[in-house]
């Protein structure tokens, strides 16, 4: 197997189809093919977007965010995105980088608060200094991209996107510098940590509270309080995002989609989805 970084990297024909290249970029992404997204897209990848002019309401794992650019969106790999009112003027670049490429990165952030910060806020404004330099960071990536010969082309790329997060990126963040968090709010935040990996095998309540080592009702109120939503709420939210990408992009029989979310028949299956939408899953595959 090669253990360099492929540079055959070509443009899918929409967002949903996430390449398993190392690092993929397209620059100046016009309305077209965000607005080609008429379902939630789960990113297998790590995937940067600066949005340079324009705005858009989307939600991004569930949580509604309105973006105007310039702002860097982060999507993290198993995270969701589902774009809306796309205005005409949105021009965005797109980074998409593979699990071997965000680890080599990891080994640069892991001991930064910045990458605490990172893991935390998907959406943040770019102030004017930064956003001017991006351009440049675009470019630089660019450039090593096409430099083909370069067996240390992956290693240049990993130092290159670390050194722009440490000179002009890190800018994004120092506003979150200093926040305080609250007891809530690490509940909060372990909670959706712990939903978003192991809500296909765990949907009980019990499951999550333990974990966390504190009552099913603590929880229930603590999350009510700082989301809006129930916790045994998130948790159906994600079952039923993860079900209705399986049921658009994936050829999977509901059968198997209800093997796959670990319910214990296909019929139990229908009969939560059918709660939840209002449709049988037959009936949402063929909307």
């Amino acid at each position: 197997m090669n253990v360099g970084f492929k540079y055959n990297i070509d443009l899918p024909e929409s967002l949903d189809e996430i390449l398993e290249q190392d690092f993929w970029l397209i620059d100046n992404v016009q309305p077209a093919m965000f607005r080609s997204l008429t379902e939630p897209v789960k990113f297998a990848a790590n995937t940067w977007i600066f949005v340079k002019s324009g705005t858009c309401d989307a939600e991004i794992n569930l949580i509604p965010y309105h973006i105007d650019g310039p702002t860097f969106v982060l999507i993290r790999r198993s995270q969701f995105l589902m774009p809306r009112n796309i205005s005409d003027d949105f021009v965005a670049s797109v980074i998409v980088m593979s699990r071997r490429f965000e680890e080599n990165l990891f080994l640069i952030l892991a001991d930064s608060p910045l990458y605490i910060a990172m893991t935390k806020y998907n959406v943040v404004s770019i102030p004017e200094e930064v956003s001017a330099k991006v351009p440049d960071f675009i470019a630089n990536l660019n450039s090593i991209l096409s430099d083909k010969p370069n067996p240390y082309g992956g290693e240049a790329l990993v130092l290159e996107t670390g050194s722009f997060l440490f000179r002009s990126l890190y800018k994004c963040y120092e506003s979150f510098a200093e926040e305080a968090i609250s007891g809530n709010d690490r509940i909060t935040n372990r909670f959706m940590n712990m939903v978003q990996e192991h809500y296909k095998e765990e949907r009980f309540l019990d499951y999550y509270a333990s974990g966390l080592e504190i009552t099913p009702k603590h929880l229930s109120r603590t999350i009510k309080k700082n989301t809006g939503y129930s916790a045994v709420e998130w948790i159906e939210r994600f079952v039923i995002l993860e079900a209705k990408v399986l049921l658009k992009s994936t050829n999977l029989n509901i059968q198997q989609i209800a093997d796959e979310l670990n319910f214990t028949s296909q019929s139990f299956f229908g009969k939560y989805f059918k709660k939840a939408t209002g449709l049988s899953p037959k009936e949402y595959r063929n909307t």
